[in-house]
């Protein structure tokens, strides 16, 4: 399977049209079907439910679609990052992070590095730890910002000095936000949302105890803002790591933290013997020199 027939099949699957990706592409009609009908040949399996109007996917054209996406991706990138090899250091540095605390740290790291590397650019993508983990393992994110713990043996990574706190989220004028804190027993009946992972739901079973058993769990949410819009609403209290929490509209969500205490830490991390760019290269270089001065 070519690199080039596959840009073919995600332009005809763009237009949903041979004839006009066959526009698009420069290319004759019969010359883009041809191709089109020798992959599917050479797969093995049919991606088109022809017949229509509209170009329409079957099941295996919608994978292929998919994987054809996350392939070219990865191939501009690796060319992108050829080229930059051989010129001065510049390009792009992809970092992908969740709605923690330690993100604050970036802003100082990136633009001390952007001072001394002024072509260098970034791309800050914002998920899940699993998904961030999932696009890191294809090449797709240079680093990740994730909470502990991680696996060792699969990533190498800086641990971060700053500390991740968890609190519960609920409405400004709730009876809640009179305390200081709130404790399990508080929650116990209450309908909660909790985060959608299970090893970081594990954290908060040891933490609620014999509790845990009982929760009235309405739902779970992988990123705080979603949970943070039910909350606002009345619809649940959501159990989150602080993250954005002080940068939003305190009129409208308030949080308090867990007691006892519940914390966690942050690392930056790289995938073990993955092959980097230039400027991402660097850039893991000089947030271990940036790092350890700041928590020295």
């Amino acid at each position: 399977m070519e690199i080039r027939v596959l840009r073919y099949f995600l332009t005809v699957v763009r237009e949903e049209s041979i004839t006009k990706a066959a526009e698009v592409l420069h290319i004759t009609q019969p010359t883009l079907s041809r191709q089109l009908a020798q992959m599917e040949e050479e797969i093995g399996v049919r991606l088109f439910d022809r017949g229509t109007r509209k170009i329409r996917l079957t099941n295996e054209g919608l994978l292929l679609r998919r994987r054809a996406e996350e392939i070219l991706q990865l191939v501009d990138k690796t060319e992108k990052e050829l080229v930059e090899q051989e010129e001065q250091v510049e390009g792009k540095i992809s970092i992908g992070c969740g709605e923690v605390a330690s993100v604050q740290m970036l802003p100082d790291l990136i633009r001390n590095f952007h001072q001394k590397y002024p072509l260098v650019t970034f791309d800050l993508f914002t998920a899940t730890a699993d998904l961030v983990k999932e696009q890191m393992d294809k090449g797709l994110l240079d680093l990740g910002l994730l909470l502990e713990p991680i696996e060792m043996g699969k990533y190498e990574f800086i641990r971060l000095d700053m500390k991740e706190r968890w609190v519960v989220l609920m409405p400004p004028d709730d009876p809640l936000a009179r305390k200081k804190y709130v404790k399990a027993d508080e929650l116990a009946e209450l309908p909660l949302i909790l985060p959608r992972r299970m090893q970081v739901r594990s954290e908060l079973a040891s933490w609620f105890g014999n509790y845990y058993k009982n929760l009235n769990i309405l739902f779970t949410s992988n990123l705080s803002t979603n949970s943070a819009v039910m909350v606002s609403r009345g619809l649940a209290y959501s159990l989150v790591i602080e993250g954005a929490v002080p940068f939003w509209d305190s009129s409208k969500i308030a949080c308090r933290p867990l007691y006892p205490e519940l914390m966690a830490t942050c690392v930056l991390a790289w995938k073990r013997e993955q092959p980097f760019s230039l400027a991402a290269t660097k850039f893991i270089e000089y947030a271990k020199c940036f790092l350890s001065m700041c928590e020295s």
